[in-house]
């Protein structure tokens, strides 16, 4: 007989939701993870610490805005560690929560790392090196990823990952940030808000790529006056830690290469799987080049006895995709019809202004060729962004010209990852534009401009001008 009935490997926001979601179903439930409390990289390393940062810079933010409203604030000043403190017990809050849901729910709950040894046994070795022997009836691999690096960096303190840079170590004069993705724009706004010159290199062509360009631009506008400089089409070719100093040479195409020297520098070029290590080579599961496992709509690996979730299990690294893969794939193994199959998985970037998108983006139908009409509202006819003082922001959405159902959202704008939800439920519901014109929005709100872009496809806003005609609309 089985130890356990099922075994969740990792206890990230995908791991614990499935385990807990497994224990209400009356499982017998064992749960794996490194930490002392069920939260995984998101918890203690990732999202929710860099949110705790990043609302600290938005006060500050708005602390520089406020003489425009006639409110003068003295210079702010910096407590690192009182900064450290707050940000780590927001995740003790939160990770000694999960703890005891899980307690609650009468999880066993183990810490140390999983290594599979065959399609139904495990070993588990805690921090103390000491090792348990565990035989389960299904595992859910839910291991999550980690910082990827970048070949000929030196090991160095002055070389930060996304994790160091979340530590608050110092308050670097000079960071350069290697990678215009999220990550780096999001850690780079929060440093920049405690006083670093920031400087950004991306070695593509535009900031955030893969996101529509219409949402990047507002905020590109912005940080060109908040980092010291945003080199776009840049690669670092060397890097040499010097006493005081890392010194990185940076070419871009067309000019001659350039010197630099830096306080520290931050490496955020995305994450990889975290399948290493696992055992897989002891099951028949399947990973490709990238690391990542080959699932089923169940999310079942080629054993039948596995699962995998959440960022193992491909693109997109999201958290609450990760909670829903979790949750098909532990009702898959409860004995229910069901399949991972989404129709819109929201993506939102916390920089300031923020980003989201679900669905279908623009860019993504002209790649496809698939006509879409687009329909805009630019938050500079919102009279609640008015009173915000947030004037440079823009809702739209992309819309079937045939049927007018709406196949996608996108927001850029303060708050942009709340508005985000009503585009994921039109989608998910197969709404047309017409449905969320009629849908009565409170008034004063930046909700509103998702009804007002929906007035837009039809020239009818009565707070922009934009009489309709053929063709893309916006």
């Amino acid at each position: 007989m089985a130890d356990a009935e099922l075994v969740v490997i990792g206890a990230g926001p995908g791991g614990y939701a499935a385990a807990f979601l497994a224990a209400d179903l009356g499982m017998d439930v064992t749960l794996v993870d490194p930490n002392p409390n069920p939260g995984g990289v998101c918890l203690y390393r990732g999202c929710i610490p860099s949110k705790a940062l990043l609302h600290v810079a938005k006060v500050i933010h708005e602390s520089g805005q406020a003489p425009n409203w006639g409110v003068t604030f003295s210079k702010p000043t910096f407590d690192l560690d009182t900064m450290r403190a707050w940000k780590n017990s927001v995740v003790e809050k939160l990770t000694g929560g999960t703890g005891e849901m899980g307690k609650r729910r009468k999880v066993k709950y183990r810490q140390g790392k999983a290594h599979l040894t065959g399609p139904t046994d495990l070993y588990i070795t805690a921090a103390d090196g000491s090792t348990e022997t565990i035989s389960f009836g299904k595992a859910i691999i839910a291991t999550g990823s980690y910082p990827a690096g970048l070949p000929g960096f030196p090991k160095s303190p002055r070389i930060w990952d996304s994790t160091r840079a979340l530590d608050l170590p110092e308050v670097p004069q000079r960071l350069l940030v290697v990678g215009g993705g999220y990550i780096g724009l999001e850690l780079g706004t929060v440093y920049a808000a405690l006083g670093s010159k920031v400087t950004v290199v991306e070695v593509l062509d535009s900031l955030l790529p893969g996101v529509d360009p219409d949402l990047v631009r507002p905020l590109a506008r912005r940080l060109q006056k908040e980092f010291e400089a945003i080199q776009l089409g840049t690669r670092v070719t060397e890097v040499r830690e010097e006493k005081d100093a890392i010194r990185v040479t940076l070419e871009t195409e067309g000019k001659k290469p350039a010197e630099a020297a830096f306080d520290a520098v931050l490496v955020s070029v995305g994450r990889r799987p975290m399948t290493k290590g696992l055992g897989l080579q002891h099951t028949k599961v399947q990973v490709d080049g990238h690391g990542f496992i080959h699932v089923d709509a169940q999310r079942r690996t080629a054993e039948p006895t596995l699962y995998a979730i959440g960022d193992v299990a491909g693109e997109p690294m999201l958290a609450h995709k990760a909670t829903h893969e979790g949750r098909t794939a532990v009702e898959a193994i409860h004995g229910d019809a069901v399949a991972f199959e989404p129709a819109a998985i929201p993506a939102v970037i916390f920089t300031d202004p923020e980003i989201a998108w679900a669905g279908l983006t623009e860019a993504a139908a002209k790649e496809r060729g698939r006509p879409v009409r687009v329909a805009k509202f630019p938050w500079a006819a919102s009279g609640r962004a008015i009173t915000l003082g947030r004037t440079d922001g823009v809702t739209k959405l992309v819309v079937d010209p045939e049927t007018e159902r709406i196949l996608g959202m996108g927001v850029c704008g303060p708050g942009a990852g709340e508005l985000i939800a009503e585009g994921v439920l039109a989608i998910e519901m197969a709404a047309r534009v017409k449905d969320v014109e009629l849908s009565i929005h409170p008034h004063p709100t930046l909700t509103e401009s998702v009804m007002e872009a929906a007035s837009v496809f039809f020239g009818t806003s009565p707070h922009y001008y934009a009489p309709k005609r053929k063709g893309k609309q916006g």
